[in-house]
């Protein structure tokens, strides 16, 4: 996930200020299943720090027990790690640990691939051998070709032997949540979205602004109306939950939005306040399409018997990411196969 990939930036930037190594630590494949999927990284430093995961919690000790060879040799190696009998996770993984340094070029290129909510790619080259010391690698590519590795030895990657495997990842923008509302229950889902990892931009009324220490993970906080409100920039990866509990303005905004890319916004309110805002909407704009109201879920959220704020955040995510993930909730207690299929 990209939220992951940019903590793990931050941590070495940070470290790296005051002459700490780091390592970064990748599963690059997996034989049967684990907690964690190939993709999943975890950045290591000499004073025993570590950011991210690639298990549980169970794997982690092990991986900065065997980085020790990376931190002192500057040499990338390969080791794997059995689950089947220490975790029951039917699995092994292979792990690609490599020296991780991040120069000013890739940090300033990163954060504008951010900005502009653009997908990278990274390609890792490894083996599937344990304790495996050889020219492996990973390398993050930006749009237009721009391309970055982390080793400081170039004689690491001058090129690759027959066998070597490439694991490859695209990671898409951070997700975006636009939540319009400043009441209790806009805070809580703002904080709930943000600990997702999610960009959280909050939108209030002109009339009882708000500012970003009410809303304590959100990336941007400000006053607006409807009719100026910014939809360009608003694509597929970005879900907008109405929270205004002003039914005027929750049609306003709708009418503004009804062009927008967006697969989901929610709206607060009861059944028979969303046939009311159906209605009306066609009142207002006779060539609204079909598919726009099917985007609109009112009242937002999954069934889960939510009562407090809290609770209904957390429906209202859980409605939101498995329409994102094109997922159709049940219980897993229900399946008797794998989790996930190789294809996800």
């Amino acid at each position: 996930m990209i939220h992951e990939l940019k903590q793990i930036v931050e941590a070495a930037i940070y470290n790296q200020s005051l002459g700490i190594k780091n390592v970064l630590a990748t599963v690059v494949d997996l034989d049967g299943s684990s907690y964690r999927r190939p993709g999943v990284r975890m950045l290591l430093s000499d004073n025993n720090e570590m950011v991210g995961a690639v298990s549980g919690g169970c794997v982690e000790k092990e991986v900065l027990k065997r980085a020790q060879f990376v931190f002192e040799t500057g040499k990338p190696k390969i080791m794997t790690y059995d689950g089947r009998y220490r975790l029951g996770c039917e699995g092994v993984m292979y792990i690609l640990i490599e020296p991780f340094n991040v120069s000013d070029e890739f940090i300033k290129v990163f954060y504008q691939n951010l900005e502009l909510r653009k997908s990278l790619t990274i390609q890792s080259y490894y083996k599937k051998e344990d304790e495996c010391v050889g020219k492996f690698y990973s390398e993050i590519s930006f749009a237009e070709n721009r391309k970055f590795t982390f080793v400081i030895d170039n004689n690491l990657i001058s090129h690759l032997i027959d066998d070597v495997k490439i694991f490859s990842q695209t990671l898409s923008p951070c997700f975006r949540l636009i939540i319009i509302g400043g009441e209790h229950d806009a805070v809580k889902l703002c904080k709930m979205g943000a600990l997702l990892g999610w960009d959280v931009d909050v939108v209030t009324s002109l009339k009882d602004p708000k500012n970003l220490q009410v809303f304590p993970g959100a990336k941007t906080v400000e006053a607006n109306t409807p009719e100026t409100f910014l939809v360009d920039d608003i694509d597929s990866e970005c879900a907008v939950v109405l929270m205004t509990h002003n039914y005027a303005q929750d049609l306003r905004y709708l009418l503004r939005l009804k062009n927008s890319k967006l697969n989901y916004i929610g709206v607060l309110g009861s059944a028979k306040r969303r046939e009311q805002l159906h209605e009306d909407l066609l009142d207002y704009a006779s060539d609204l399409e079909n598919d726009f109201l099917e985007k609109i879920h009112s009242p937002a959220g999954l069934n889960i018997g939510a009562i407090t704020p809290e609770e209904i955040a957390l429906s209202i995510l859980s409605e939101i990411l498995t329409i994102h993930r094109k997922k159709a909730p049940f219980s897993l207690n229900s399946i008797t196969g794998k989790i996930h299929l190789k294809s996800e």
